[in-house]
């Protein structure tokens, strides 16, 4: 089983590198058409082919070209209507000469649509009623009987790919830009909430440079965030985690006469709360750490706390 599996991935990277030494202008032609269309780029295909065309506009949709998928056989009853003049439309066919996509190309061509075409021929009847021509010829499709549609698929979808990143490059799209299409998603959630939407502000833990390992504990316990500010809100001058806890047990087994001076891990980290979500992630990761504090690190002063555990 492992052998036929790897054969499959073998016949299917084998594929792809043949249709990659394929692309030519006509991929450039196909985005610089995209850039300027003042409409949709509607993608239609059926079968294996429409599948494939589903995830492709989606992928379109969510990276910044406005675009949706059209099933053939619903465009014939009364949704070819959504299809405006100044539309693109995408027909997806290996073969180029399925029934169902070539019935649409009458209505394109009186609607005065822009077409693209996604075959494995360019002497097809799709290839040659397009505008544009993107070749998936394969060198053969993984399946054994050479019949059910596996490499083809695989480089119609990696073309698509291909179209929306060079699409997002070339509208320089952002991580904001794919945030606001994914606003219920945790990557929404992490570019578009700000530090300040999520972080703690009540009951924050605070403790003097001068209390007792005693008071230090009791203090980190009730806050329940794993650490304690030493200092108050008008000014921070440190701050003491678990860690530093763990630390200092191990370098100081009598702790009867130990202060949080001693203790504490001096100049936090502070993140403004107007920062997002996303940078303060970042911030952690860089740094190692868990617990920003949020307020002015100019000033010291602080008004509230962020843990990763917000995100």
């Amino acid at each position: 089983m492992k052998d036929i599996a790897k054969r499959v991935f073998d016949i299917e990277i084998e594929s792809l590198q043949h249709v990659a030494g394929l692309i030519d202008d006509e991929f450039t032609k196909t985005v610089e058409a995209i850039l300027k269309a003042t409409g949709k780029l509607v993608v239609i295909g059926i079968g294996k082919s429409g599948l494939i065309g589903k995830k492709i506009a989606a992928t379109l949709a969510s990276t910044g070209t406005p675009s949706f998928f059209l099933h053939p056989g619903e465009a014939f009853h009364g949704d070819l209507g959504m299809v405006g003049s100044n539309d693109i439309v995408m027909l997806i066919s290996y073969s180029g000469e399925t029934d169902e996509v070539l019935r649409i190309i009458p209505f394109l061509n009186w609607n005065k649509n822009l077409v693209i075409g996604v075959t494995g021929n360019p002497n097809s009847t799709v290839a040659k009623n397009s505008h544009h021509h993107l070749n998936i010829k394969i060198a053969r499709e993984a399946c054994p009987l050479e019949l059910a549609p596996t490499s083809s698929t695989t480089a119609a979808l990696v073309m698509g790919d291909a179209l929306a990143v060079a699409l997002m490059e070339c509208r320089d799209f952002k991580q904001h830009d794919f945030a606001r299409f994914h606003p219920g998603g945790s990557l929404g959630r992490k570019l578009l909430v700000k530090v300040k939407d999520l972080m703690r502000t009540d009951k924050l833990p605070f403790i003097s440079e001068e209390a007792s390992f005693t008071e230090l504990l009791l203090a980190m316990s009730a806050g329940r965030l794993g650490m304690v500010m030493v200092g108050d809100e008008r000014g921070i001058k440190g701050i003491v985690t678990d860690g530093d806890l763990r630390r200092a047990l191990l370098k100081h087994p009598d702790t009867a006469t130990l202060t949080v001076a001693e203790i504490m891990t001096q100049d936090p980290i502070i993140i403004d709360g107007d920062e997002f979500a996303s940078q303060a992630e970042l911030l952690m990761m860089e740094k190692k750490v868990t617990t920003l504090l949020v307020g002015s690190a100019e000033n010291k002063t602080i008004s509230g706390v962020y843990q990763i555990y917000n995100l």
